[in-house]
């Protein structure tokens, strides 16, 4: 079974998919003419602004929700994975991942907003619903929204239910069996609530989640801070194959950065239009750019954050692809959130395991309420209408149960299945999006001229000649 699963994995995360994701991004990326640098502060404005209704949430809370999808194991036991596999140069192509992603990452949400509708008195919208209001693709759409549901519902809330309970067991001796049943107690509290109880609890824990972990990882830069410029020369020099010591994993630092880089931060995956579709907004264009900011604040804060205390204090391992470690600073422990752990004590030599523990516990448990709320959204575009809930409920236990059995499976194996789960989706999202580039563009221009004129951007389907924007037409009536 194992090695029919890594075959699958083979042949999804071909160089083809790293191919297209980075393609991806650098056309939207010349195609905004660099959104990502020339409205970073109209992003962080925007963050803040707008408010929420009866069918809607506020933008933080869209953002809030996103974040708590691409924040989760990525950030600390995916960046020890890259480092692990690929050395020190795999930090910085999730950099270059993350900068040209958050390009396709507005596209998307965008979209999402853009072809929103009401189901059950709430917005939603995602990738199913553009590739059907957009490309007119009914098959294709619903061929998306059973792929989503399989890989959020039943292969990704395994991977961080899996993290948790090793992090526990390894900071705490608490068995991975009760940290699973924990888990699922407490989920299924938040996920019987519904997309407004997701929000509102996203929108408390994200920031103290990630404010906490950013704070620790700048205290121990503080006190390595003449060791700053050594590291980011050693990231870069192995990035290009110009340290002899990585030389051997050159190919593996670009596959593998770009690789966790997609993973953590989810940009042209298709899950954050689903939280950016929930927003109440004026203009659409103002959820992508929102969107477009979660991307940075997942990989260039977060994840250089672990990835900095993890090399500043050098413990970790590098593979050999031909066998045993290029470098091996900590015998007999495999590559996961044990390397952060190790890190974090090397300064605080009590805390370190309990911190990281805590943190993924958090990062990871809001990573798996937003795989809920998106695989319910894909539910929900699949079902005519919400009055049945025998569906609704089936697809709640379905998760739980994954969530619980993640964390008794070996690790390995849940990451190769959330690698397959997060590269179906890319596969079908970015192909979908640079076909339907022209309507999310069409906005970006939109938006654009309508600050230039001092106006507050509201958004207009006739003018922009876009269709099957239904919503938006009642909102503009």
């Amino acid at each position: 079974m194992e090695e029919i699963v890594r075959n699958v994995n083979d042949i999804v995360w071909s160089n083809a998919l790293i191919v297209l994701c980075l393609g991806a991004g650098i056309y939207f990326s010349i195609t905004t003419r660099f959104l990502q640098l020339r409205y970073f502060g109209e992003m962080v404005r925007l963050l803040f602004g707008g408010k929420a209704s009866d069918k809607g949430v506020t933008s933080f809370q869209a953002f809030a929700i996103a974040i708590s999808g691409r924040v989760g194991t990525g950030n600390i036991a995916g960046v020890a994975t890259a480092i692990a596999m690929g050395g020190p140069g795999a930090v910085f192509w999730m950099w270059v991942i993350a900068f040209l992603g958050s390009a396709s990452a507005f596209v998307e949400a965008t979209l999402g907003q853009m072809f929103k509708e009401i189901k059950g008195g709430q917005y939603r919208g995602g990738p199913a619903f553009y590739i059907e209001k957009g490309l007119g693709m009914r098959g294709y759409a619903m061929l998306f929204a059973f792929t989503t549901i399989l890989s959020t519902a039943f292969f990704l809330p395994g991977v961080q239910s899996n993290s948790i309970a090793l992090s526990m067991q390894n900071a705490f001796a608490v068995p991975v069996w009760v940290s699973g049943l924990v888990i699922c107690v407490f989920l299924a509290l938040i996920i019987f609530g519904g997309v407004k109880r997701i929000g509102k609890v996203a929108e408390i824990v994200v920031p103290f989640m990630a404010g906490a972990y950013i704070l620790m990882a700048i205290f121990i830069m503080v006190l390595n801070i003449t060791e700053i410029p050594r590291i980011i020369f050693l990231i870069i020099s192995s990035a290009f194959n110009l340290d002899a010591t990585f030389a051997g994993v050159f190919g593996l630092a670009i596959s593998w950065g770009i690789k966790r880089g997609i993973y953590s931060n989810e940009a042209g995956q298709g899950t954050a239009p689903h939280a950016a579709a929930a927003a109440e907004v004026s203009h659409p264009a103002k959820q992508g750019l929102v969107q477009a900011f979660s991307v940075y604040v997942d990989t260039l804060f977060i994840c250089t954050a672990t990835a900095f205390m993890i090399l500043f204090t050098g413990q970790y391992n590098v593979v050999d692809p031909e066998g045993g470690f290029i470098v091996e600073n900590l015998p007999g422990v495999s590559f996961g959130p044990e390397f952060t752990q190790n890190a974090i004590s090397v300064h605080f030599p009590t805390l370190g395991a309990g911190f990281v523990a805590i943190s993924l516990m958090f990062f990871a448990f809001t990573t798996i309420m937003a795989y809920y709320y998106i695989a319910e959204t894909n539910l929900s575009y699949l079902q005519k209408d919400n009055k049945r809930k025998w569906p609704i409920n089936s697809l709640r236990i379905l998760l739980l149960v994954a969530t619980f059995y993640g964390t008794i499976r070996t690790a390995e194996l849940a990451w190769i299945l959330g690698d397959i789960g997060v590269g179906m989706m890319a596969w079908l999202n970015v192909i979908a999006i640079i076909m339907l580039r022209k309507p999310a563009l069409k906005a970006l221009k939109d938006y654009i001229a309508q600050k230039e004129e001092g106006m507050d951007p509201q958004f207009g389907s006739d003018t922009l000649g876009v269709k099957n924007t239904e919503e938006w037409d009642k909102i503009e009536a």
